[in-house]
């Protein structure tokens, strides 16, 4: 079921101080007519007709949408709709996102800067072919596309931002697992992760083995870490849509939050709120698994310091997420004249050509829209209230300078709110608004693709589920209703919800 509420009443509970407001800073848009908005209101109500697909929803995202492929590089086409002049800086994007990063003293100062503690070399050691991470798949793999964010209890709130559940980074070991480090320096550790079996028995007596995720920070490199400190596995999400994702007006996000469940559907999606490090402001959180960026350009600044210690206008500090008490890290001696580091290693222009790149990168059209399964299963999505998280659409802003994802209906089935999923899916570590058992309702658009762009098909957050159906399992809080729905449907009816999502 879709919620619309009063946008004024959500502002004022999310943002108290006076003379704040929620809006997108980052977009340099157009406002709506009453007739758009009256247009977009038509086009956004659920369908009443399952017996066909509804106009363009073979184009999830809109004009932007690329050709389906059946190889590995499904995800990594540009917006159809790109103008010729923006292929160049596409392509020098991608050049930067492939690109390997060394440790100082390297031979070209090109490429200078890793470190000195990081997770990966380049963007896309974590976003192969721009898809999706998964767990370690041994005891001598370690790191993959995965890692551990760390924090711990206290620290001060960001001003004007309501309900902060106050955390703050380790004092030693900084706010992530770094299990690399430049020459001469001491790794800070690394994650290990056993699974346990947890069978699961369907009405029909079918049998589901779920495997259940245990982490531990191993051999420390710093010394033991603090006895309260919070560990949150992270697989690096696919990559798509994101420009279109960054285009959805704020307000229309807001108005899908119901945060005292003021409807009684058991669904009470809330929004994530953080300051913006480009624009001095509390921002709508957009990006990350529990939201934690408001822009593609802020997640792709977050990721060069944290992932790979490289310094950007938004993150200058040369050292990445070193902490004052990792002195031979902070020292600055890692090849550098007189410890000091001269400029960005990432510098304004090559930040917004990584940005430009992610923001472009194309959403492949849908499959069988029109197969009598799929379409049986999208009645059964909408049916068991799948959607009251995973929001079927939405019509971008029309944008000024971004014709790629301007005024676009898009369907990436998520509502970008932070939801309650139960004490299965907890990583029991706040992040800003969210608790430790919230987490964003990922996008799937693209979803069926995974095992052909990137080699497997494990999903959540942590990649535990190792299919679809294990996912759905994996569901609680708030989504147990569907989940509970989900395990009473007989067999042909769970396939073809499968079949849907994989569709998608």
């Amino acid at each position: 079921m879709l919620r619309r509420f009063s946008l004024a009443a959500l502002l004022a509970a999310a943002l108290p101080a006076a003379g704040q407001s929620l809006e997108d800073p980052h977009l340099d848009s157009l406002p709506r007519t009453a007739e758009e908005a009256a247009r977009i209101a038509g086009v956004l109500a659920p369908p009443v007709d399952f017996s066909k697909a509804e106009p363009y929803e073979a184009k999830p995202g809109g004009a932007a949408t690329v050709r389906r492929t059946a190889t590995a590089d499904a995800f990594s086409q540009f917006s159809d709709n790109m103008p010729v002049e923006g292929e160049m800086a596409f392509k020098l994007g991608n050049a930067l996102f492939r690109k390997t990063w060394v440790a100082a003293p390297a031979s070209t100062r090109a490429s200078d800067g890793l470190g000195p503690y990081y997770n990966a070399r380049a963007c896309q050691d974590c976003h192969l072919k721009d898809g999706r991470g998964h767990p370690p798949e041994g005891p001598e793999d370690g790191r993959v596309s995965m890692f551990l964010r760390l924090s711990v209890p206290g620290g001060p709130a960001p001003e004007g931002i309501a309900e902060w559940l106050a955390t703050q980074p380790d004092p030693v070991y900084g706010g992530q697992l770094q299990d690399l480090a430049a020459p001469g320096q001491l790794a800070e550790g690394r994650m290990e992760v056993t699974y346990a079996d947890l069978p699961v028995t369907f009405p029909d007596g079918t049998v589901v083995t779920l495997r259940d995720p245990a982490y531990a920070f191993a051999d420390p490199g710093q010394g033991a870490p603090r006895h309260e400190l919070m560990l949150s596995p992270r697989v690096a999400p696919q990559m798509i849509g994101l420009g279109l994702i960054e285009a959805i007006p704020a307000a229309d996000i807001l108005a899908l939050a119901d945060p005292d469940d003021a409807d009684g559907d058991g669904i009470s999606g809330r929004v994530q709120i953080v300051p913006s490090a480009e624009f001095g402001v509390p921002m709508l959180g957009r990006f990350g698994l529990k939201a934690g960026a408001p822009s593609v350009k802020e997640q792709s600044a977050g990721a060069f310091s944290g992932d790979m210690g490289l310094s950007t206008p938004l993150h200058p500090d040369p050292h990445g997420d070193c902490t004052a008490a990792q002195s031979g890290c902070r020292s600055g001696a890692i090849g550098q004249e007189d410890g000091v580091r001269d400029g960005l290693e990432v510098d304004g222009e090559s930040l917004d050509l990584v940005t430009f790149y992610s923001r472009n990168l194309g959403v492949p059209e849908r499959t069988a829209v029109d197969d009598p399964r799929v379409l049986q299963g999208k009645a059964l999505f909408y049916g068991l209230g799948c959607t009251g998280c995973h929001n079927p659409k939405f019509v971008t802003h029309r944008l000024k300078d971004r014709p790629e994802q301007s005024f676009q209906l898009i369907w990436p089935y998520s509502d970008l709110l932070l939801h309650d999923m139960g004490p299965g899916l907890a990583d029991n570590r706040p992040e800003g608004r969210a608790s430790g058992q919230e987490w964003k309702t990922p996008p799937l658009w693209g979803i069926g693709l995974t095992a052909q762009v990137s080699g497997h098909s494990q999903f959540l957050h942590d990649g535990r589920a190792r299919n679809l159906t294990e996912a759905i399992l994996w569901h609680g809080g708030e989504a147990q209703g569907p989940r509970d729905g989900f395990m009473a449907l007989p067999a042909e009816e769970r396939a073809a919800l499968v079949a849907f999502l994989e569709s998608l």
